[in-house]
C-alpha cells in the first residue's frame, strides 16, 4: 500500500484570504496538508507587530478549510527559513510560495532528506470551483440553503456555515455584484463574486456553492428552485420578511440563528473588518 505524502506549509495565514486558500489547495493536490501555523509570539518577533487576527482564530479557520488535514501551532522564537523541529519527522514534502523560496529554506529541506517545491505565482491564479451537481433528491438527507455576500470571509461566517450544515447538506448562494452593490452602496463587494464564492466553496462544512441570478432580499430565488432546500438558514442580521414570505410559500422551513461566535473567538462582521484594510502590514503566509 502506497503511502500518502505528508505536505507540510508554515507560516502565520494571518487575514486568511483566497490566496491563501489557493495556495493550500495546489499543496494539497500532492498529499496531505499540515499546516505548521506560527504563534502570535512568533509573529510578534518576526514581524514586530501582533499579527492581525490571534492564534485561536487563525487555527479555527485553518481547520475549516477542506485541504487541510492536520494544523498544529508552533509555539515562541523561530526561524522562518527553516520547519520546526517536531516537523522533520512528519514531513515528506515541503510546499512554499514562489516570493518566499529562498537557499535557506532549500539547504534545510536537504539537511532533512525531504521534497521541495515552490508554487509559482502563475500556478495560483483564478478561482477554480466544481461545477454545481443538481442534489439527489432522493437521498434521504435534508438540504439546507444559506444566502449572503461573504465579502470578506471571516469566522463569523465559518461557525455560522459549521452550526448550519449540522442540520443537513449544506448549500451557499453567494451573492451576485450587481444586487450587492445594489443593496450596500458603492464600495460594495470588495471582492469579486467569483473569488467570493471560491472562499465559500474551500469551507469543508459547504456541500456546494452557486451565484445568485435574481435581485433584492432574494436574489437566491432562482437558485433555490435548482436545490429544492428542505430548510433556508439566516442569522439574526440576515433576518427579512422576504425570506420568511417565500419559505411559507413555498413550505421550506425557516430557521433563524443567533449570530454567536465560536467558543473563545470575538465576534467578527465583515463590515468591522473592512477597517482592517491597509491597517497593518500583514505577514505573508510563508513568513518571507
Amino acid at each position: 500500500m502506497v503511502r500518502t505524502k505528508r505536505v507540510a506549509l508554515a507560516g502565520s495565514f494571518d487575514n486568511l484570504r483566497s490566496k491563501h486558500l489557493r495556495l493550500l489547495e495546489e499543496a494539497s493536490k500532492w498529499g496531505e496538508v499540515r499546516v505548521w501555523l506560527w504563534s502570535d509570539d512568533a509573529v510578534q518577533a518576526l514581524a514586530g507587530h501582533p499579527p492581525m487576527f490571534p492564534e485561536g482564530e487563525r487555527l479555527y479557520l485553518l481547520q475549516a478549510m477542506r485541504y487541510v488535514r492536520d494544523v498544529s501551532l508552533v509555539p515562541g522564537l523561530l526561524d522562518p527559513d527553516a520547519l520546526p523541529a517536531a516537523a522533520a519527522g512528519e514531513t515528506d514534502l515541503w510546499v512554499v510560495e514562489e516570493a518566499h523560496d529562498t537557499r535557506q529554506k532549500q539547504a534545510h529541506a536537504k539537511s532533512l532528506g525531504i521534497e521541495y517545491r515552490v508554487l509559482k505565482e502563475a500556478d495560483l491564479k483564478g478561482f477554480p470551483v466544481p461545477p454545481f451537481r443538481t442534489p439527489a433528491f432522493d437521498s434521504g438527507r435534508k438540504r439546507v440553503v444559506v444566502t449572503g455576500c461573504y465579502d470578506w470571509l471571516h469566522s463569523g461566517h465559518v461557525r455560522f456555515f459549521e452550526e448550519a450544515s449540522g442540520l443537513g447538506d449544506l448549500f451557499v448562494v453567494v451573492g451576485h455584484d450587481r444586487n450587492i452593490k445594489l443593496l450596500k452602496g458603492e464600495g460594495h463587494p470588495m471582492f469579486s463574486e467569483a473569488e467570493r464564492r471560491y472562499s465559500v466553496q474551500a469551507v469543508k462544512y459547504v456541500q456546494q456553492t452557486l451565484i445568485s441570478s435574481g435581485h433584492a432580499w432574494m436574489d437566491a430565488e432562482p437558485e433555490a428552485a435548482l436545490i429544492k432546500p428542505h430548510i433556508y438558514v439566516v442569522n439574526e442580521d440576515g433576518d427579512r420578511p422576504e425570506k420568511r414570505d417565500f419559505c411559507a410559500a413555498n413550505g421550506i422551513e425557516y430557521v433563524v440563528l443567533k449570530r454567536l461566535p465560536k467558543d473563545g473567538l470575538p465576534n467578527r462582521q465583515s463590515t468591522d473588518l473592512r477597517g482592517f484594510q491597509g491597517r497593518n502590514a500583514e505577514l505573508d503566509p510563508q513568513g518571507g
